[in-house]
């Protein structure tokens, strides 16, 4: 397995400007944290070693050596990061310090390989469900991914957990045994409509338009009772002028 080193420096500055200028300089703002009676510490650390290390096969699960200047070093994980939305360069690490001897909490990945027997011959879909898990082991003993074979998975048949290949005496299973991972199902076919039940739509999407029209007429009709005492009125005043 590949090793790596991360160099750091303690941090003085603080706020955008004094990180800002630490980024132009390859740089990225840090902070080390976690272990027993040991406090934070903020630092300086180089941005390329740390992308290395995502980048790797173990990704954040990689256990690396911080070496701050004139200090001890110190083995610890990535437990959180800041990337730029536009540029993608990191902003901002949070280092975890590692204890070899103290088991931890860690999520590891899940990937299959093969092609299903409910895909290939059964016209099915593969539906990939939950793409990690997490576990509990010691730090040496964290799984680089979980890779298991779906070639004999048929329509129906479904991943579970409790499926994954793994030392039960060294790591402990803390995801739900019986999550799915992934599953076989079968394709689903838009069903196209009856006659009957295309006959039922156009009558339903013409109704509002007769009611609409009928609605005019009666609107018409109450307009024209309403101006018929309207005439009346006025040839009654004339016939009282002459």
């Amino acid at each position: 397995m590949e090793t790596f080193t991360v160099e750091g420096q303690v941090r003085e500055g603080r706020g955008k400007g004094p990180a800002r200028r630490t980024r132009l300089t390859g740089m990225v703002p840090a902070i080390l944290y976690g272990g027993k009676k040991k406090e934070s510490i903020s630092l300086t650390v180089n941005a390329k070693q740390v992308a290395r290390i995502l980048r790797s096969e173990t990704g954040h699960n990689t256990i690396f050596t911080v070496q701050v200047a004139e200090g001890a070093a110190e083995k610890a994980m990535v437990k959180d990061w800041q990337v730029d939305p536009v540029s993608g360069k990191l902003l901002h690490v949070d280092l975890f310090r590692i204890a070899m001897d103290v088991r931890m909490r860690v999520r590891v990945p899940v990937h299959t390989f093969g092609e299903p027997q409910g895909v290939k011959m059964q016209g099915g879909v593969f539906e990939m469900v939950t793409r990690e898990v997490e576990v509990e082991c010691l730090p040496a003993d964290i799984p680089e991914e979980f890779k298991i074979d779906v070639s004999e998975m048929l329509i129906g048949k479904q991943l579970r957990a409790s499926d994954l290949p793994f030392d039960r005496d060294k790591i402990k299973l803390l995801t739900d045994p019986v999550r799915v991972l992934a599953h076989v199902v079968v394709l689903k076919k838009e069903e196209e409509p009856t006659p009957e039940a295309a006959v039922a739509a156009e009558t339903a999407a013409a109704e509002p338009e007769v009611i609409k029209k009928g609605k005019k007429e009666e609107e018409g009709e109450g307009e024209a009772a309403a101006e018929t005492p309207a005439k009346a009125e006025k040839s009654e005043k004339k016939g009282k002028e002459k």
